[in-house]
């Protein structure tokens, strides 16, 4: 059941790719290696297609709104597994497992078409 409005998820898209640019620092794994760039780069890339989706926070709206969720989902479920993938889960998994997990549950939630659609089909899409 998708319940999370696009201008919600657009709000929580940036600050969780701030929060994934600063987990190494804030949760005190920034030593180097794939603990701690994997974060940073998916961080980054999620503020930088957030900037280019069809929804209503981007500066341009080039992709659509289910090839967003897909980036979201693929992302997470990659942070999520990359503990043990990349083999540093001795060392830090919590913020990488939970991240990840909210990152696909936030996919798997949102409506696929913005709450600013103008025309009668657009609108029905919405809910």
């Amino acid at each position: 059941m998708r319940f999370i409005p696009t201008n919600v998820h657009a709000i929580v898209d940036y600050l969780v790719g701030v929060l994934l640019i600063a987990s190494p620092w804030l949760f005190g794994f920034a030593i180097g290696g794939v603990a701690q760039w994997l974060p940073v780069i998916l961080g980054a890339g999620v503020i930088l297609y957030s900037l280019f989706t069809d929804y209503e926070y981007a500066a341009r709206r080039a992709i659509s709104m289910p090839t967003h969720l897909w980036l979201d989902a693929l992302g997470g479920a990659l942070l999520a597994v990359s503990p043990w993938l990349f083999g540093f889960a001795d060392f830090v998994f919590w913020p990488h497992l939970i991240i990840g997990l909210f990152e696909i549950g936030a996919a798997v939630t949102t409506k696929t078409v913005p709450t600013r659609a103008t025309d009668a089909d657009d609108r029905a899409r919405v809910r």
